[in-house]
């Protein structure tokens, strides 16, 4: 069995998440910030007359905060039936993994703050970290995530 995959970048890393989960990959624009709301909330921004929340994920993940280019994008995905934007440094490409080149996460990996790894995918250019999008943000930064977008 085969997945697809969108791979992005995140500092020197390689991530990927299934592409069933992803709804849209946009170029950046206009976020406003939303006062007040936890700090991996970037903010929200309007995207087709909608209101997205959108969050960093270099700032989830507790990576040093990078200057903006045009390589950065919005990944817009359904986290728990939330859509919800997240900035990356850059999309690759979108790949098909055999699930043979899939390996777990090793234990090392998946402490309860890095849950959201389910496995490492091995391809001829590097590894690959795969994403839960479920399990990204905690339940509370889930709850929190919905009443910044009932706030918008």
């Amino acid at each position: 069995m085969e997945d697809q995959i969108v791979v992005f970048e995140l500092g020197s890393e390689q991530f990927g998440i299934r592409i069933a989960a992803v709804e849209s990959i946009i170029k950046m624009q206009p976020i406003t910030v939303i006062p007040h709301a936890p700090e991996f909330i970037k903010g929200v921004t309007n995207l087709r007359g909608k209101v997205l929340p959108v969050i960093d994920l270099r700032q989830r993940f507790g990576l040093p905060p990078k200057v903006e280019d045009k390589r950065n994008r919005i990944i817009v995905v359904s986290i728990n039936q939330t859509e919800v934007g997240m900035i990356v440094d850059g999309v690759d490409e979108v790949l098909t993994v055999p699930a043979q080149a899939i390996e777990p996460a090793p234990a090392i990996a998946t402490t309860v703050d890095s849950a959201f790894i389910t496995g490492i995918a091995r391809l001829e250019k590097g590894l690959v970290i795969l994403l839960d999008l479920d399990k990204v943000l905690s339940e509370g930064e889930q709850e929190k995530l919905a009443v910044t977008q009932v706030q918008a």
